[in-house]
């Protein structure tokens, strides 16, 4: 049934009309979203400690979630429970009833198969502080779902009164594994009395830079808010950056983040983060408790710097024997992890080879917390050709794609015909400019001879 339910989603999606005036009110619809789960299983012990854990195929049904229907819904039927084989133990279906609690991300889990999403779904017995008045105590399961695009959700579920009885006054049918009551169609009849949720499970912002943190709740009217909690996580150690008690004066001022108080009362505890530097990547914790429960979500955070990659020197040539040492410098990148290559083309190879014998200098750290290396190559006259270009390649996390810098190496200048002519031409000016004047001192010395005899 549920791969029915998906194919008639994708068809029906694939063959929607067109748009509808946007002019026009949207129409809402209340659908059941079907996902295939596993139930984490201490082993049968209810309420108790010891059991090994283990895992047994669930089904949890969110049964009449109102969403905008763009005409792409049609004739998606409401879930039915399969019959089963009556000598065979009845499976694991959760009916969760959303009346008084919005599920998030709802379109994204009904058409998931269709946008080749995948979710990860678990259900487990979750303890309560408080599990109600009276002879009945109730059962509290908490539902959590992973989307592959980083959604995050988690409901907590009210469950029956275990060993109760159904409204009729016959004792119940109590499921074979879990021992709480069973519905007619051998389902597990609970109510989401509590969600909350995160759209992204992993972020990265660059230094200096500012990111949110988003975290959103939603709480059945028979349940308020007491506190909400950010801490951070990191390399073993932990701390809380941001605190909030429901009656108190409010929260302190903290230096780089953020919480909206007005937004609160909505449902957003989104934490703001202001000029993010090394110190700040972490895990960071959402805590958003009530008197009787609490949920969480873990958002991984990330703090990248591209590198900066020059070589030097970029232009090289070769004058007599000898070895020239290129140099590429890659400066101010955080995390640690880099690679380098260098590669070498000439015109006789189209396809560039790459080099291996190569140098590098230990990694050096700013005040800033980046890194710094720098990688060396030995050109040999004896070896190398020119002309050539060497360029040195650097991947890192934080670049897109690689950068590529490259040093060019010419072949030497030699002088030809037109430099040997100026040398003859300019050497003879010289000599017609040397004869010259001897000629005219031997001219001018035999007057100079007459002038002296008259004088005596």
């Amino acid at each position: 049934m549920i791969r029915e339910l998906i194919l008639c989603c994708c068809v029906l999606a694939l063959h929607a009309g067109p748009a509808e005036d946007p002019t026009t009110v949207p129409q809402f619809r209340r659908v059941d979203i079907v996902l295939g789960c596993s139930y984490v299983w201490d082993g049968g012990l209810l309420h108790g400690f010891g059991g090994s854990l283990s895992k047994h195929p669930a089904t949890l049904v969110l049964r009449g979630i109102s969403l905008t229907d763009d005409g792409s819904l049609g004739d998606v039927t409401d879930y039915e429970v399969p019959q089963g084989n009556p000598d065979s133990s009845p499976p694991i279906i959760f009916e969760a009833s959303a009346q008084s609690v919005s599920i998030p991300h709802a379109e994204a889990l009904l058409h998931m198969d269709c946008n080749g999403e995948e979710v990860s779904c678990e259900v487990s017995l979750y303890s309560s502080r408080w599990d109600g008045e009276g002879p009945c105590r109730a059962s509290w399961f908490m539902a959590t779902l992973r989307l592959s695009s980083g959604i995050s959700i988690a409901l907590v579920l009210r469950g029956p009164c275990p060993g109760g009885q159904e409204e009729e006054g016959h004792d119940a049918v109590l499921h074979p594994k879990l021992r709480i009551p069973m519905s007619k169609e051998g389902t597990l009849l609970t109510t989401v009395e509590f969600q909350s949720s995160s759209s992204n499970t992993s972020l990265r912002t660059r230094l200096g830079g500012s990111v949110t943190l988003d975290c959103r709740f939603a709480l059945a009217p028979s349940s308020v808010l007491s506190s909400l909690e950010w801490r951070r996580q990191h390399r073993g150690r932990g701390q809380s950056i941001y605190q909030y008690q429901v009656g108190s004066t409010g929260p302190a001022m903290q230096p780089k983040v953020h919480v909206d108080m007005a937004q609160l009362g909505s449902g957003d505890a989104s934490l703001s983060l202001q000029g993010a530097t090394v110190d700040d990547e972490g895990m960071y914790i959402c805590l958003v408790s009530t008197a009787q429960h609490q949920a969480q979500h873990n958002i991984q955070l990330l703090v990248t710097e591209p590198p900066r990659v020059r070589v030097l020197p970029s232009v090289v040539s070769f004058e007599n024997d000898e070895t020239i040492t290129l140099s590429c410098i890659i400066a101010g990148y955080y995390p640690l992890d880099v690679s380098v290559s260098w590669t070498q083309r000439s015109p006789e190879h189209e396809a560039e080879i790459r080099l291996s014998d190569t140098r590098f200098s230990s990694h050096r750290q700013s005040q800033d917390g980046t890194y710094s290396i720098t990688s060396y190559l030995s050109l040999s006259s004896t070896t190398a050709q020119a002309p050539a270009t060497y360029t040195c390649h650097v991947s890192h996390v934080a670049l897109e794609e690689p950068i590529s810098v490259s040093a060019h190496l010419k072949a030497p200048e030699h002088k030809g015909w037109e430099g040997l002519m100026g040398v003859l031409i300019a050497t003879a000016i010289f000599i017609a400019v040397l004869f010259a004047v001897l000629r005219r001192k031997r001219a001018a010395k035999p007057k100079f001879e007459q002038l002296l005899t008259v004088l005596e």
